[in-house]
């Protein structure tokens, strides 16, 4: 079983930045692919970023060139760089990973980001 904590979320006003960070632990199996979904308020949640083992990246068309995803494989964290933020970033993010070799999947418990205009 994986714990994933996240922090990092909170108010910023549009145009502002934040990090948020995510903590795998509670796994003797290696960490796969890691990533951020977010879920605004009535809509589905959504791909953001994700992040493979080696660093091969994958971003939402709409966060490219404003977001930058990255990990420590020694801490097993991820790290999102939210800059340039929108008001339609507002949403919960959740982090996400995966177990290797069979892929497993787990979901952290959120963290809120909200963008004043």
């Amino acid at each position: 079983q994986v714990q994933l904590v996240e922090s990092g979320g909170g108010l910023v006003q549009a145009g502002g930045s934040l990090r948020l960070s995510c903590a795998a632990s509670g796994s003797r199996l290696s960490i796969g692919t890691m990533g951020w979904y977010h879920q605004a308020p009535g809509k589905q949640r959504e791909l953001v970023a994700t992040i493979g083992s080696g660093g091969n990246t994958n971003y939402a068309d709409s966060v490219k060139g404003r977001f930058t995803i990255s990990r420590d494989n020694t801490k097993n964290t991820v790290y999102l760089q939210m800059n340039s933020l929108k008001s339609e970033d507002t949403a919960v993010y959740y982090c996400a990973a995966e177990t290797l070799p069979f892929r497993n999947h787990y979901w952290g418990q959120g963290t809120q980001v909200t963008v004043s205009s």
